[in-house]
């Protein structure tokens, strides 16, 4: 009964996706302005039921890119609470729960699961089409830093160094300081489900965390610029590189919202 119940959920989620996305795709193919980055996080898990129309919603955003003005950028998060009740999600991490918690602490809730993040700065329900359009639409909108991040030539196996440049700060609040982050992501994975809620289906997700470091702070005083650096990324060696993005993206510590992010392919 359970699994059937969530095969309807799941139905009605994509029915929901498609008709949310199709009028904003016209738009999105007539659009001629330019396409400002929004970061698109999800929290997710591979044992909860209501998780997959969410991370469908996920694919959808970041691969129609239906939004007119908007570049999505996505971010998969797996988070570990769930691993307790008969599936161990293999690409979760305590530290996706720790980011969850940083943010539903701003709000006063305890974490659940799925759940959107859209620049830091909205929270809503993760499987939920109309919110998500809405609130990226909204973030569009926002003026944004200028970040911008470039590859080298590898320095060892498994390796690239990238250069991050973040422009004058435009949205900051005094006093909070402005993390500069870099994420990696990996397009492509999935999982066969053998326990727990999703027993019996395959799971499939998009741009999934592998890795998130802070590699700097912005100075808000600066005129033109307020930060260049760059880093070593180390890659696993069983990551399909094709299919792996880094993103770099400019972070308020306190307020938490992103006031600007970029990405690059490998």
């Amino acid at each position: 009964m359970e699994t059937r119940q969530a095969a309807f959920r799941f139905a009605l989620a994509l029915n929901a996706i498609c008709l949310i996305f199709a009028p904003h795709a016209k738009a999105q193919t007539s659009a001629t302005a330019t396409r400002k980055p929004v970061v698109v996080e999800l929290f997710t898990a591979e044992g909860c039921s209501s998780c997959p129309p969410a991370d469908v919603l996920l694919q959808k955003l970041q691969q129609a890119q239906p939004v007119a003005g908007a570049q999505i950028i996505a971010l998969e998060e797996h988070v570990d609470y769930w691993n307790q009740d008969g599936w161990v999600d293999p690409f979760s991490s305590p530290e996706w729960t720790e980011r969850q918690k940083a943010y539903v602490s701003l709000v006063k809730k305890d974490a659940y699961t799925p759940e959107l993040v859209v620049d830091g700065s909205s929270q809503f329900v993760g499987n939920n089409p109309h919110a998500a359009v809405v609130e990226i639409e909204k973030a569009a909108q926002a003026e944004k830093t200028e970040v911008t991040i470039s590859s080298g030539k590898p320095e060892a196996k498994n390796s690239l160094r990238f250069t991050v440049s973040v422009g004058k700060l435009v949205g900051n609040k005094p006093g909070d300081a402005v993390e500069v982050w870099l994420a990696v992501t990996e397009d492509g994975l999935h999982s066969d489900v053998s326990r727990g809620e999703n027993a019996g289906h395959v799971l499939h997700h998009t741009a999934t965390l592998r890795s998130l470091h802070k590699i700097g702070v912005a100075d808000a005083s600066g005129a033109s610029a307020s930060f260049t650096g760059d880093t070593l990324v180390k890659f696993d060696s069983h990551w399909d590189m094709k299919n792996v993005h880094v993103v770099a993206f400019v972070q308020e510590k306190k307020s938490r919202e992103i006031l600007g992010a970029a990405l690059a392919g490998i």
